[in-house]
């Protein structure tokens, strides 16, 4: 009765083995896109969500710059004013001082400023009349008028006013100005540096995500293989406790390797999928998307002898994060001279021409319009402004004195990194080399001990110890590879080395 248990359960196991190792023995399904390296950058570089925003950017970065230059043109506006009087202004005329008689006094002021002026009009005036030949009879005003003349105020302006014109203004010579025109285009230098960072980042990222694929389907398979062995050797191991020639212990060892291989390999199937669904993130593709990945890890390991001798000799030039740095001091000298300029004078060319109307009757066509029009240079010298220019100065230049510490701890930063790749890649290139020779001993002892114990000559446990190092052997290769690759993604993106180049 118990070997028909342990039948049925080996039965059922051999049947779930289909399924488990489903994804080894999985045909490539209708729509199913299979990505080189370089294809899984190309779409990376013109989908990613970092890249698209760096771009863009970019693109403000410039509309700014094209913007900053149109200070170097006339400013053109336009305006217009209505304006009613609610209570219309009031000038005096005469004086209203008194002579010592307590007379009036009509010989200063502003009564004997128009006299005056009135003279000539008065002669003129005259000598018509008498030309005619009709008398001219002056207006002489009576005591009452005239001393009420001197003291009755007199309403000016309109009721109505309406006043448009346009104005244009042009700086001529602007030290300053000019100054924060170069400093806009090292704005959109530096936006062009940072898209290429992100460009630099997101390659790094896809190259992880693809070797991270790749190490994940080199444990399925070595996983896989673990479930294959533990099922035949509890084939066979069935086979020998049915002949009497092993022991339930051993059955029951058998089983239960079997049982323990199953979550290990859905773990690696769930890895290759959490590894695919990463690659799709980074490359900005839809998630859904149905995507595999090319080629092996060991398609990787030829490269490992000759990349790292190349690395070797490699410099920070093209480090983005330094080139940011030297871009950011080269803008704050740049904002230095532009501070300085500000004690420099300042020339600007106006215009105006304007129109303008008043009544007291609000009827359009009535109205008599009178234009005006105005040139003119303006000169600003500056002269004190209590220290800021100065003071200002004098921040900016600490804050490049920071920038270049910045620099400089960047720089030893970027060293140790780059020294820390190398040291990885070699570890991981001696490593690799040894875990061969231990795969190929590893490989020809589990060989052994299958025919040994098919022979009844060792037991399960020693099987089952040949069978652990070959797994580790294995990992530790795909390992290797895995590590080299990875830690040369980082030095590439270290030395800012872009997709294009070799």
């Amino acid at each position: 009765m118990y070997i028909r248990k342990i039948a049925v359960l080996a039965a059922g196991i051999l049947l779930a083995f289909p399924a488990v190792a489903q994804y080894k023995d999985e045909a490539p399904r209708e729509g199913k896109v299979v990505l080189t390296l370089d294809d899984a950058l190309r779409i990376a570089l013109s989908e990613n969500t970092s890249v698209k925003v760096a771009d863009m950017e970019i693109q403000r970065q410039q509309y700014a710059r094209k913007g900053s230059y149109s200070a170097l043109l006339p400013q053109v506006s336009a305006s217009g004013m209505y304006s009613y009087a609610l209570k219309k202004q009031k000038v005096y005329f005469g004086s209203d001082k008194t002579d010592d008689e307590g007379g009036s006094s009509s010989g200063g002021g502003m009564a004997g400023m128009m006299a005056g002026l009135m003279e000539p009009i008065m002669y003129y005036i005259m000598d018509l009349y008498e030309a005619t030949g009709t008398p001219f009879v002056p207006y002489v005003p009576t005591p009452s008028e005239d001393s009420g003349s001197s003291s009755e105020p007199i309403e000016m302006g309109r009721s109505h006013s309406v006043n448009f014109g346009v104005n244009a203004q042009m700086p001529l010579v602007n030290f300053q100005l000019w100054e924060s025109l170069r400093l806009t285009g090292d704005q959109v230098e530096l936006a062009v540096e940072q898209a290429r960072e992100s460009r630099l980042g997101t390659v790094a990222s896809v190259k992880q995500a693809y070797f991270a694929i790749l190490f994940a389907r080199e444990a399925y398979n070595v996983y896989n293989s673990v479930y294959e062995n533990a099922v035949e050797n509890y084939r066979l191991t069935e086979m020998r406790y049915n002949a009497q020639k092993a022991s339930e212990l051993d059955l029951t060892r058998a089983k239960s390797n079997v049982a323990a291989a199953i979550p290990n390999l859905y773990n690696a199937e769930n890895s290759v999928e959490l590894a695919l669904w990463q690659l799709k993130a980074v490359m900005g593709i839809d998630l859904e998307r149905d995507i595999d990945v090319a080629g092996a890890l060991e398609d990787y390991a030829a490269e490992m002898f000759r990349d790292i001798h190349e690395a070797e000799d490699a410099s920070l030039d093209g480090n983005t994060q330094l080139r940011q740095l030297a871009r950011q001091a080269e803008m704050l000298s740049k904002q230095i001279r532009m501070q300085q300029y500000a004690y420099l004078p300042t020339l600007a060319l106006s215009f105006s021409y304007s129109f303008l109307t008043q009544s007291d009757i609000f009827n359009l066509s009535q109205w008599k319009w009178f234009p005006s029009s105005t040139l003119g240079l303006s000169l600003s010298i500056p002269i004190f402004s209590g220290g800021q220019r100065y003071h200002a100065i004098k921040q900016t230049r600490v804050q490049a004195d920071e920038l270049e510490l910045q620099r400089i701890n960047a720089e030893r930063q970027l060293r140790i990194g780059i020294r820390q790749s190398l040291n990885t890649m070699e570890t991981a290139m001696r490593t690799h080399d040894a875990s061969k020779e231990a795969l190929v001993s590893a490989e020809k002892a589990y060989d052994i001990a299958v025919k040994s114990y098919q022979l009844g000559k060792s037991t399960l446990t020693d099987l089952n110890n040949t069978e652990l190092v070959l797994t580790q052997s294995r990992l530790a290769v795909s390992q290797a590879v895995y590590n080299f690759v990875i830690a040369k993604a980082g030095l590439e993106q270290t030395l800012g080395y872009d997709f294009n180049e070799k």
